[in-house]
């Protein structure tokens, strides 16, 4: 398994933004699933929650 801390360290700043903008694409998206009773795999929800935090703490350290 990889170290997502390490992973999300080594991001420019565009690539982390990038990628928080995807995250939260599908938080959203996850989000109308769980609506509808129509999500696989419930866990997944927090897991995208916790990576965006991650995310938002790697780009504060860029400011």
């Amino acid at each position: 398994m990889v170290n997502k801390k390490k992973e999300d360290k080594k991001l420019t700043k565009d690539q982390a933004q990038k990628k928080l903008d995807a995250l939260k694409k599908e938080l959203f998206n996850i989000r109308f699933k769980r609506i509808n009773n129509q999500v696989d795999n419930p866990a997944q929800y927090g897991e995208i929650k916790r990576n965006i935090a991650r995310l938002f703490t790697t780009l504060k350290s860029f400011k």
